[in-house]
């Protein structure tokens, strides 16, 4: 009786000691709220991680804290089940190299709204699982691409609301490149200019997710050109915020607070030229056939023995002078030559001019239209036959139910009843089958030796109860429709079936 109280006693204890163990799954600290593997820890005044977490979250969230450095005792354990990791409106103004040793397999983390003013090298280099990293509302002002080395799986870098003075091209382009980065949110910055001719080379898929709303830009028609391009691409950085790309306009007797819409259509008249420098050149159209060979040139003002030329074409893909890709070569004197046309190859192209003696940017968009005017005709001409066919067989379908209403001989030239009989619904229906002239008796002329009679089964007037109104002729019976139409006048009732029986066997004539 009394071991059972015992045992429960050792289990308790043995619970309790295995959860205090150092090593252990570890308890949820006074400062925390847990539930599970989720644990947050939000605005508590605290200045690093607690040290007696479960080694099991996945989530932890540290926001409205004063955590101030990142270094490798900011988090005393390792948390290798950690994937979302919160700590914003913090006091965070440095990271250090290790920092997130302990954590290696987050996939998102929210550094948003702190004092960072840089991100130095290899500040992430542990985070290999990496897929989104929030910087917004912070101070950084440099951007060392190196920082993010290794981030293969990054796809989503959120730094608006920063100090940036130039775009971080490096992200695209060069040895720290982020391959899988579809979203890049640099709005709202210190921005002034882009590197234009850098940024065609980007690939299409990752320049879609762009965003460069709210900077500070210096009026620029090559500017003008790319957003106008992403315009007309569709791009949902560019469609989505267009009221909110402005730029400063740098002309005399212009105030600095002055800002202009960047996609107005005549933007500072750069088809002809601006002050700036460069200028861009909107219009041209080009319409050529399937399989047909198509010269386009870049008919711009920078043109010289100095210019670099360079053409992306509507998938954002680069063609170069000297290099043929696919059915694509571009001559150094910047002229696009396409060989055989494909319906594919339409769209816009843009090409690139960069004079290097008077450092001028000139981009020129060619819109291509590509038609095959054979199919068009072969298409117009099969349409034409199936067209012809239906009214054909129409055509022959009218005429044959005509020539079965008209012209299909009746078997006999009487109507289905007597001289001076009444006609019923009966015979009236099969003497519209017959439209012979004649006024004369209905029964038909019997031929030499036969006593054969022709009869026409037709409902009656009343149906007879059980037989669906049809003249009861069942086996047996074969006399009952001739006896009816040999029963004497005035016996012959429409709507009886009681007179005038024969044993004249009944014989439809042939």
């Amino acid at each position: 009786m009394s071991a059972r109280p015992r045992c429960r006693g050792l289990l308790c204890l043995l619970a309790v000691t295995a959860a205090v163990r150092p090593g252990a799954s570890g308890l949820c600290p006074a400062a925390c709220t847990c539930a599970t593997d989720v644990i947050s820890c939000t605005d508590r005044n605290l200045s690093k991680v607690p040290a007696n977490l479960f080694r099991l979250v996945r989530r932890l969230d540290l926001s409205y804290n004063r955590i101030g450095v990142l270094d490798s005792e900011w988090i005393p354990a390792p948390l290798l089940q950690l994937s979302t990791l919160v700590v914003r409106h913090n006091y965070i103004a440095s990271i250090s190299a290790g920092s997130f040793a302990t954590i290696p397999n987050v996939r998102n983390l929210d550094l948003s709204s702190n004092r960072l003013q840089v991100v130095r090298d290899a500040a992430f280099q542990e985070l290999r699982a990496l897929e989104m990293l929030l910087l917004y509302d912070n101070r950084i002002s440099h951007l060392d691409p190196s920082a993010f080395g290794g981030l293969a799986r990054l796809q989503r870098l959120y730094l608006s609301g920063n100090a940036l003075t130039q775009f971080p091209v490096g992200l695209y382009l060069g040895r720290f490149k982020l391959a899988a980065l579809t979203f890049l949110d640099v709005s709202y910055n210190l921005i002034t200019a882009l590197p234009v001719h850098r940024m065609h080379v980007v690939p299409g898929k990752q320049l879609r997710g762009v965003y460069l709303h709210g900077n500070p830009f210096v009026c620029d028609c090559a500017l003008h050109s790319l957003l106008a391009l992403w315009y007309r691409r569709h791009y949902s950085a560019v469609v989505e915020f267009q009221d909110h790309y402005t730029c400063r306009p740098i002309a005399a007797g212009a105030g600095s607070g002055q800002q202009v819409q960047l996609l107005r259509e005549n933007f500072l008249n750069c088809s002809v030229g601006s002050a700036n420098g460069s200028f861009h050149a909107l219009g041209f159209i080009h319409e050529a056939q399937v399989g047909q060979r198509l010269v386009v040139h870049c008919d711009g003002k920078a043109g010289t023995a100095h210019t670099d030329f360079l053409w992306v074409g509507p998938d954002s893909r680069l063609l170069e002078p000297g290099r043929t890709t696919d059915n694509f070569h571009v001559f150094y004197n910047g002229s696009l030559v396409i060989e055989s046309l494909r319906l594919e190859d339409a769209g816009v192209y843009s090409c690139i001019a960069m004079n290097r003696q008077r450092l001028l940017n000139e981009s020129v968009d060619v819109t291509v239209t590509v038609s095959n005017s054979s199919a068009s005709r072969a298409h117009s001409h099969e349409a034409f036959n199936t067209a012809f066919t239906t009214l054909a067989a129409c055509v022959a379908s009218i005429v044959l139910v005509l020539l079965y209403l008209y012209l299909t001989p009746c078997p006999c030239k009487c109507r289905a009843y007597g001289p001076r009989s009444t006609p019923t619904r009966g015979n009236m229906q099969a003497a519209s089958l017959c439209p012979g002239p004649s006024d004369e008796g209905c029964v038909a002329e019997p031929r030499a030796g036969a006593g054969k009679r022709v009869v026409f089964l037709e409902p009656l007037k009343e149906a007879v109860t059980g037989q669906n109104g049809r003249v009861p002729l069942f086996p047996g019976e074969a006399t009952l429709a001739e006896g009816i139409l040999r029963a004497p006048q005035g016996k012959a009732d429409s709507g009886s079936v009681s007179s005038g029986f024969s044993d004249t066997p009944f014989v439809a004539s042939a």
